[in-house]
């Protein structure tokens, strides 16, 4: 599979979401976005309102985390957190699922709750991807989420928050992008280090990758044009 390197910068969802981050690291990401021309910046919701000035006329979107990183906020938290996100300037909404009901089998809860932020970000224009953290998930569960968003109408399922023990995997990209819909797209995060890495999650069927790593990806690979 070839790929030019600004096709590449355009599936990154470059991040910083340790809990340490402070304004000048906030600022290089952000710089470094506009550099590259990552497809977003993704951070913790603190800090949206200071990407949104930065990046306000630029291509790259400012994503950020709702109910990160277990997902087990109450529905309503995570409606007002979304709110509050696109208000400061949010164009993309990264929403850890309630996996605890998942693995019980209460699919009517996780419908809700992805839903209920689908329509809400909606209501803006603002994208959502449903988190649904592959690691702790048996294949059965996985495929249930893969319904379960597919129905509930997010924009990508995202296989991990990188806080859980383990990350995306080619099995997992794999199996996402074989149940669910079509037209939802498929987000690679949790451990992805390399241009290999990030290679090998695309050529599964990612179309979106998250990373912290984007920068050293493309420069080792400056032969790309």
């Amino acid at each position: 599979m070839s790929i030019t390197k600004a096709q590449f910068a355009r599936m990154i969802d470059h991040t910083l979401l340790k809990n340490t981050a402070i304004r000048k690291d906030i600022e290089l990401l952000c710089s470094e976005a506009l550099e590259f021309g990552f497809a977003s910046v993704c951070v913790h919701p603190f800090y949206v309102g200071m990407c949104s000035s930065i990046l306000h006329k630029s291509s790259t979107k400012v994503c950020t985390v709702i109910g990160f990183p277990h997902g087990m906020h109450r529905t309503g938290v995570k409606i007002a957190e979304t709110r509050q996100a696109i208000h400061d300037g949010a164009q993309e909404i990264d929403m850890v699922i309630q996996v605890g009901a998942l693995i019980d089998g209460d699919k009517d809860i996780v419908w809700n709750d992805i839903r209920s932020v689908v329509d809400t970000a909606h209501q803006s224009g603002a994208v959502v991807k449903a988190i649904i953290e592959t690691s702790v998930l048996n294949e059965e569960q996985k495929i249930s989420a893969c319904e379960i968003v597919s129905d509930a109408g997010a924009d990508f399922i995202k296989t991990s928050t990188g806080f859980a023990g383990g990350g995306a995997t080619i099995e997992d990209i794999r199996l996402l992008r074989s149940y669910v819909d079509p037209d939802i797209q498929v987000k690679a995060s949790g451990g992805i280090r390399t241009f290999e890495q990030a290679l090998a999650m695309i050529q599964a069927g990612a179309t979106r990758i998250g990373t912290s790593s984007g920068v050293a990806m493309l420069r080792d690979h400056e032969p790309m044009v």
